[in-house]
């Protein structure tokens, strides 16, 4: 038998003893007090600027990174965010903004008028509702650091709802070294004011996105509220494990690997519901809704009766049934503007209620349309999107169209469905979206026919539809406005720059110990929540 060979050492003294024990401690101590939320994206976050790409993995990123002048409430209210004081003058043309105190980017420099202004200009070249804005616009100028102007050639008295969170392309605030970037080229420098930090040195597309505290963030004092208030941050990390597929996704979550899903089916959120230590439930408000969106520049679908055949060709309860599954997930809603909400009318939507495939077949053949190949852009890596397509490409047979089906990833497809070259150079004809927000027509993006070319892609044309969506916003008083919202929605059937799927309640899951979730919001958010051990 050997023994092992004693070692003696002179004993430590014992402030020597102190100072490791409490060097141990400390660090034991750091150690444990690191908290990180891993959750599964519903897709892979393949482009960084918000204003580049109008995905929502891309919405969800720019909330965390940067911030916004103003945001949108659980009562989809716009609020102040960024901004302290905001007037606007008796004739509802000069609207002017103070920054609050405390506004710091995460490289430590103060976010000041010179920022927010050639953010906006960026904003405004990009994005569809900026770019309406910018046509109303006489002049914006900067008074000093922390507070500028606006100044509009009509009256205009929802400023706050344009400059908020919650739609895509949304006016986010660089610094202006980033926001002098052309604004058809993606920034590639990541630095915002917002409440966590984007760490590039850590990111892996297509397996793994971090984002980490900002610890310098000074929240409003104000509860959070959908996406407004207080973003106060209880956890150190982030981490978006990317997991596409749906029964690895799951079966992190029932083991604790994961502590949140970021959209699951009904038919998964069904099979979780109940187990030990998982919560299910849905956070967006309002309802996300399913559309087709076609390309109005490039035949079948720019002639009007194409487009209706395709309406016609849709039953909404067998698509909700096919992609959402269980009727208390979905119901039927004919609103462009979201079934539940103050604008929620379904008028004009009548003869589309219900699917004639008969007629469809008629409008397609009178439309010109004489067997030529559709591109149908589709991706399974959005479940539902793909659930959509398949569908669409089954019920397109059926009324007589040569539907080529064209499979790829989510990442892919949002690139694609940006070109305007005819199908054979790589275009498309139609692909399948669920549109978040949208509830009024000044902020959804898919309504807007204005006739330049660069409004959301598909880029329909319809003066008369401008007109009227231009009367909404500039209504002084809530009769006119109705008047014009009902006026606009009839006309928007009568158009059809998108096709109705239906609405439905989005599920998502988490582990018990993620607490205080932030809901409803038209978007998930991770401030405002904690996780428990």
């Amino acid at each position: 038998m050997t023994h092992p060979t004693k070692q003696f050492t002179r004993p430590l003294p014992l402030w020597k003893k102190a100072g490791l024990a409490l060097a141990f401690c400390a660090g034991l101590a750091g150690a444990q007090a690191e908290t990180v939320l891993k959750v599964v994206p519903h897709a892979d976050l393949t482009v960084l600027d918000p204003l580049i790409s109008n995905a929502m993995i891309t919405l969800q990123h720019g909330m965390m990174v940067y911030d916004t002048l103003f945001a949108l409430d659980a009562r989809l209210e716009a609020q102040p965010q960024m901004v302290d004081k905001y007037t606007v003058d008796a004739g509802g043309t000069k609207h002017t903004f103070t920054l609050r105190p405390g506004l710091k980017f995460h490289d430590g420099s103060e976010v000041t008028t010179k920022d927010v202004l050639a953010s906006l200009n960026r904003w405004m070249k990009r994005s569809p509702v900026g770019l309406k804005l910018a046509a109303n616009m006489s002049a914006m100028k900067a008074t000093d650091d922390k507070t500028f102007t606006i100044e509009l050639k009509e009256p205009f008295q929802q400023m706050g709802l344009i400059l908020s969170t919650g739609t895509t392309n949304f006016p986010v605030i660089m610094r202006e070294k980033e926001a002098l970037t052309d604004p058809a080229k993606p920034v590639t420098e990541i630095v915002g004011s917002g409440p966590f930090k984007f760490v590039k040195s850590e990111w892996v597309p297509g397996a793994k996105v971090v984002y980490v505290k900002n610890k310098d963030y000074v929240p409003r004092k104000e509860p959070p509220s959908g996406l407004a208030g207080g973003k106060v941050v209880n956890v150190d990390r982030v981490e978006y494990i990317v997991m596409p597929d749906d029964t690895t996704k799951v079966q992190a979550l029932l083991t604790g690997e994961v502590d949140m899903i970021d959209q699951l089916t009904p038919e998964q959120a069904g099979g979780i519901e109940g187990k030990p230590g998982i919560k299910v439930g849905g956070i967006w408000t309002p309802e996300p809704y399913g559309m087709i969106r076609t390309n109005n520049l490039i035949p079948p679908f720019n002639n009007i009766k194409a487009r209706q055949a395709l309406a016609l060709m849709v039953d909404q309860a067998e698509y909700m049934t096919a992609a959402v599954g269980d009727k208390k997930w979905w119901h039927t809603c004919y609103s462009m503007f979201v079934c539940g909400t103050p604008n929620g009318t379904e008028v004009g939507s009548e003869e589309y209620r219900k699917q004639n495939l008969e007629k469809a077949r008629r409008l397609l053949k009178e439309s010109g349309y004489n067997g030529e190949r559709v591109v149908l852009l589709s991706t399974h890596e959005v479940l539902r999107s793909g659930i959509f397509a398949d569908l669409t490409a089954a019920n397109l047979r059926k009324i007589g169209v040569n539907v080529d089906q064209q499979e790829s990833d989510w990442g892919s497809l949002v690139t694609r469905k940006s070109t305007k070259a005819p199908v054979d150079k790589g275009g498309w004809n139609l692909f399948h979206i669920a549109m978040t927000g949208g509830n009024s027509p000044v902020n959804n993006i898919a309504v807007d026919q204005s006739c330049d070319g660069k409004n959301y892609t598909g880029w329909p044309c319809d003066e008369k539809s401008e007109a009227l969506r231009t009367a909404f916003e500039r209504a002084p008083d809530a009769k006119s406005r109705q008047a014009a919202l009902e006026g606009l929605h009839r006309r928007l059937w009568e158009t059809l720059p998108l096709i109705l799927l239906g609405q439905y309640t989005q599920p998502f899951a988490w582990r018990s110990n993620v607490v205080d979730i932030v809901q409803p919001s038209t978007a998930i958010v991770f401030w405002g929540l904690k996780k428990l051990p």
